[in-house]
């Protein structure tokens, strides 16, 4: 039974709309939204029908089907990813990859931030190539992805509030990051040497094909499963493993695990995983 729109809001939204909103962006971009996420999924579209000057969400919605707004179906999706992030999020992260950077031979290393959002997380890998081979021009390349146009561009400026590098330390601060003055006080940029090293671009995991050449050294995907159910982590997993070098690493997030998908990827460390194909020829 559809549930009548909340009399107080600004917009009409029934229960209906809601679960058309959850068909699309599934559809779309994997993401599984839980009957939680109502409200906040309200709160974040509403900003959309004021732009378009809607009055309400099946009205939105039908324009998002029938018009074929390419860009209008980028907000969308940027208004529905949620992206939390931060410098040298899981530590132990960093610490393996650059001894694995070390023991690499091939050049130039590719790396791959699969769900770069603001940045944080590329950065943090470039810092760690240069950390790995002390040098500011490592011999290392990275490619940044993310869904949302937005934060990547936020990510391309490289432009943080110093409160955002609390996780990074003084050395590190001082070494690859330049303090803002004047109108830019209490903001700081990385270091264009950092910005060097890395090529932000938008991608969608649900993509049937990525269109990009590896082998990857290493394959940041951290954070991001979470919002897909199974068959969908499933189908990105695959899409990923032949992209991933025979001795590489794939490095998940703290809460996510690949147990139904051990035929492509299998725990090699605290959420670090190799390819299935690899470990058994190592066996």
């Amino acid at each position: 039974m559809t549930q009548p729109a909340a009399t107080d809001r600004e917009f009409t939204y029934t229960e209906r709309d809601f679960r058309r909103i959850c068909r699309l962006i599934h559809e779309h971009a994997g993401i599984a939204l839980a009957p939680s996420k109502r409200d906040m999924v309200y709160s974040r579209l509403a900003r959309r029908l004021r732009a378009l000057g809607m009055a309400a969400f099946d009205a939105y919605l039908d324009h998002l089907e029938s018009a074929g707004d390419a860009e209008e179906w980028q907000a969308f999706t940027n208004a529905l990813t949620t992206n939390l992030t931060a410098f040298f999020r899981e530590p132990h992260h960093f610490d393996l990859l650059t001894r694995h950077l070390r023991a690499q031979t091939r050049r130039p290393i590719l790396l791959w931030s699969c769900a770069a959002s603001t940045g944080e997380e590329p950065y943090s890998i470039a810092i760690a190539a240069c950390e790995a081979f002390d040098s500011m021009t490592p011999p290392v390349r990275i490619l940044a992805t993310d869904v949302d146009t937005q934060v990547l561009a936020t990510a391309s400026a490289g432009i943080y509030p110093i409160e955002r590098l609390e996780r990074v330390g003084d050395e590190r601060r001082r070494r690859f990051f330049l303090r803002g003055a004047g109108p830019y006080a209490g903001q700081c940029r990385v270091h264009p040497a950092l910005q060097q090293l890395i090529t932000f671009r938008p991608l969608n995991l649900l993509d049937a094909g990525y269109g990009l050449r590896g082998p990857f050294a290493a394959v940041f995907c951290r954070n991001v499963m979470i919002y897909f159910d199974k068959p969908t982590q499933y189908a990105i997993l695959k899409r990923i493993h032949p992209l991933l070098a025979r001795d590489g690493l794939f490095f998940a997030g703290h809460s996510e695990s690949f147990f139904h998908a051990t035929d492509l990827f299998r725990a090699c460390g605290q959420t670090v995983y190799r390819r299935a194909d690899a470990v058994e020829d190592a066996a």
